[in-house]
């Protein structure tokens, strides 16, 4: 299984890139216990690189203990009146919480 990266995601990317003048810039996402519904996504941005990462259309990385629980999730990065955010769709969360962070298996 793999990670979709949505356009919108991946342009995001590329700005903070130019942005930051940082060529090897990722989004880094880590899932970790806690949050209201039991896990929650953690974003970072990223240029390191560890042995054990797995990366996604060099926009992406996660470590090998968080990727069962993104497998097969879409990553967005969306703009609305709300503000801006990024967004995971993810099919192996049974449950989730309206900030969107946080999820349960």
């Amino acid at each position: 299984m793999s990670l979709t990266i949505t356009l919108s995601m991946h342009e995001k990317i590329m700005r903070e890139r130019a942005a930051r003048s940082v060529p090897d810039l990722r989004l880094r996402i880590t899932v970790e216990g806690g949050g209201c519904s039991g896990f929650q996504y953690i974003f970072a941005w990223d240029a390191a690189k560890q042995v054990d990462d797995i990366f996604f259309e060099d926009a992406v990385v996660t470590d090998p203990m968080s990727f069962p629980f993104l497998a097969g999730s879409t990553i967005d990065y969306v703009v609305s009146l709300m503000g801006e955010d990024f967004k995971i769709t993810n099919p192996n969360a049974a449950s989730g919480c309206g900030c969107g962070t946080s999820f349960a298996i």
